[in-house]
């Protein structure tokens, strides 16, 4: 079992977001979290990323709660939000450059020999950003800011991704590329939790669905 949340309450205001709430997420599994605006889907991702405590209950990361992993756990995800978390002050190819220095070689997917590892050039040709690595993100338009932004996952050898609403922005094309990019991931046996307004087009066993009713 990689991430267990066990007895999750959390409260905005007097109204309750959710209460006991509980699951489980191995490694190869991808967990959409659902429900409509307000109902908690944001706040959730952040409880389970540490950037907010919740009222009660417990994430439990290989078994331990993630407080007691401290810097280690962060290491073990990675987390895409709202804001893409790029900067319009430098290229593309400068942002990808930071994401690098600030994600480390993290655990979970060490680059294993040459031919694993990924060069920015490539990343950026993935991400349908050929060209444009010395452009300053100010230019680009919303769709090409969130690819950009997408990129940290190729970036990153960490176990688990946490996103909210990643394909926001996206066109069809640029979707299909995220969602080819997540179908990789799970077959290595990584983990997602997302949130999403979009039908997620992969099917399978290892797909669950997390309906927030608040």
């Amino acid at each position: 079992m990689l991430l267990e949340v066990v007895g999750l309450h959390c409260t905005r205001g007097y109204r309750a977001l959710f209460s006991e709430l509980a699951f489980t997420l191995e490694a190869g599994q991808l967990l959409l979290v659902e429900g409509h605006n307000g109902s908690g889907k944001t706040t959730l991702l952040k409880m389970l990323a540490g950037l907010r405590e919740a009222d009660d209950g417990q994430v439990l990361w290989d078994k331990q709660p993630i407080q007691a992993w401290g810097a280690e756990y962060r290491q073990q995800f990675v987390w895409l939000g709202h804001s893409n978390g790029i900067k319009d002050d430098l290229t593309a190819l400068e942002n990808l450059h930071m994401m690098q220095a600030l994600g480390g070689e993290q655990a979970g997917f060490p680059c294993r020999d040459a031919k694993s590892c990924v060069s920015t050039s490539t990343v950026l040709e993935r991400m349908g950003l050929a060209g444009n690595g010395h452009r300053f993100p100010r230019h680009f338009s919303a769709g090409m800011k969130r690819r950009l932004a997408l990129s940290r996952l190729l970036l990153s050898s960490a176990r688990l991704w946490i996103l909210d609403e990643p394909q926001a922005a996206l066109d069809r094309a640029g979707i299909q590329m995220f969602e080819s990019m997540l179908s990789e991931h799970l077959q290595r046996g990584g983990s997602a939790i997302m949130t999403s307004h979009h039908e997620v087009g992969l099917r399978g066993p290892h797909i669950q669905r997390l309906v927030l009713a608040a």
